[in-house]
């Protein structure tokens, strides 16, 4: 069967991730440039390899201080290791809909396997012609298993940051055409 290249459309994506402040509530980030691909064996979604990669430098939580700080030693360490990446090992099939993701998160330059939920919203052709497909990634990971222990205790003895760190990703990717010979 043949491979299937999809393309993500960034004007349809989005990564976020929220983290425990004063452990009463989150703050919310994301990353602005971001990239990801898809292959699959023809449009069969459950044998898709995925790779994504983000842009340190363009984290954003509404709050420059916060950023120019994320952007340090003190957490992603962004002059010295400037993307985040995942690449797939396997996508498990639970039902129609569901999907268990594994692969490898490197952030740091720390590799760490986890597995993330995937909610498949199915596969259209949009008005112009074109093969869409859509998802919704959630999950968590301990940001301390990536190097990432900057923390502060507060005057009353309470946590500055949460360490677990959630996960959620709207994906939308196009199915790129096939290169036709001369």
């Amino acid at each position: 069967m043949a491979t299937t290249k999809w393309a993500l459309d960034p004007t349809h994506s989005e990564i976020q991730f929220k983290v425990k402040h004063l452990m009463i509530s989150n703050v919310t980030g994301q990353f602005g440039k971001f990239d990801a691909s898809v292959e699959t064996n023809g449009d069969d979604i459950s044998t898709a390899k995925i790779s994504f990669s983000a842009d340190i430098n363009s984290i954003s939580t509404n709050n420059e201080q916060r950023d120019a700080h994320l952007r340090t030693s003190d957490f992603f360490d962004a002059e010295n290791h400037p993307q985040l990446t995942f690449v797939s090992s396997k996508l498990e099939k639970v039902d129609e809909e569901n999907y268990k993701l594994h692969g490898t998160l490197t952030m740091r330059g720390t590799s760490k396997e986890i597995t993330l939920n995937v909610e498949f919203g199915g596969i259209i052709t949009d008005p112009w012609g074109n093969t869409r497909s859509g998802f919704t990634v959630s999950g968590k990971i301990n940001r301390q298993d990536f190097g990432v222990s900057f923390g502060m205790v507060t005057e009353t003895g309470g946590l500055l940051l949460g360490n677990d760190v959630s996960i959620h990703a709207q994906a939308e990717f196009v199915k790129v055409a096939e290169a036709v010979a001369a």
